[in-house]
């Protein structure tokens, strides 16, 4: 049966609605994540999220998946792409990047990554790039630049780069690849919760070795509660919430539209790392809001909201 118009428009709307939300679901994995590697290893942090958020949807889907087997083992490859990018590399890495970096960091860099969807979709589609879009991205290039340099030009030609806040630039990029793969046409028979259990299941197994190898040879595992109560909010919050809103998002609205709410992480992650770690906001922050988010929305914001200003 056809969905009508109107619950076309209220899926739309809830969407929108879901998305305004999102970006704090998100911006708590980078608070959590901050607070948790002091006592964490940063594989083994992101495996005990995905597997037992995997293990916590299964139950959910498991009857939706009933009877595909055949389907799942022909995405096989795809999967393990997203779980690379989406679980492996914005997970793990992020966490070793949070031993050397700020979480107020972390959040304005990733920040960039919806004028980043833009280049992916322009290499690996075709997509046109504007004059405006152009200028978007110059603009938060040079606006994540300036947080890596710590506002300090010099630090570019020195090579005076903190390796966390290069790891988030990694991480940016590859979050940009994750958003474009989840519009796939090949994942769209699975639901948003379906797909998503998919891709921390197959997350969790790439990273299960490298977990190993933290517990077994450097005698690291969580023993403390206010590491699992860490754990517990990356699963809860972090994971389930936020990235079957973003996926939900991504899947009613497209990559590029859901992309614009990412706007707001620097609000909800700056303020939550000011709030409940204790960071300053200093002024090389405050030219890298300016010139990342005025790219961003430069690069992304729909003609027609720009032409009614």
């Amino acid at each position: 049966m056809e969905p009508t118009q109107a619950g076309k428009l209220s899926e739309r709307t809830t969407a929108l609605v879901v998305m305004a939300i999102m970006p704090l679901f998100f911006s708590s994995n980078i608070i959590f994540g901050r607070a948790a590697v002091e006592s964490v290893e940063p594989f083994t942090l992101a495996f005990l999220r995905w597997f037992l958020t995997a293990m916590i949807l299964y139950p959910i889907v498991r009857s939706e998946l009933k009877g595909k087997q055949q389907s799942i083992i022909s995405l096989r490859w795809p999967l393990v792409v997203m779980g690379l990018c989406g679980m492996w590399v914005c997970g793990a890495l992020v966490y070793l990047a949070l031993k050397y970096t700020s979480a107020t960091n972390g959040t304005l860099i990733y920040t960039s990554s919806p004028v980043l969807i833009i280049l992916i979709e322009f290499f690996a589609k075709g997509r046109k790039v504007r004059l405006r879009e152009g200028l978007g991205i110059t603009l938060a290039f040079v606006g994540v630049v300036v947080i890596v340099a710590k506002g300090v030009m010099s630090n570019l030609t020195t090579m005076k780069f903190n390796y966390g806040d290069i790891i988030f630039v990694v991480c940016a990029i590859t979050w940009a690849i994750y958003s474009v793969g989840l519009k796939s046409e090949r994942f769209q028979h699975f639901s948003t919760l379906g797909l998503f259990f998919l891709i921390a299941a197959t997350g969790a197994l790439l990273l299960l070795p490298f977990a190993a190898f933290e517990i077994v040879y450097l005698n690291e595992f969580p023993t403390s509660t206010a590491a699992w109560g860490n754990i517990a909010g990356i699963v809860a919050i972090a994971s389930l919430l936020a990235f079957s809103a973003f996926q939900f998002g991504v899947k009613v609205l497209g990559p590029s539209l859901a992309g614009i709410f990412l706007y707001l992480l620097p609000i909800y992650g700056v303020s939550l790392a000011i709030l409940f770690l204790g960071e300053t906001l200093a002024t090389y922050h405050v030219w890298g809001v300016i010139l990342v988010l005025g790219g961003v929305v430069l690069a992304t914001l729909p003609a027609k909201l720009m032409q009614r200003r």
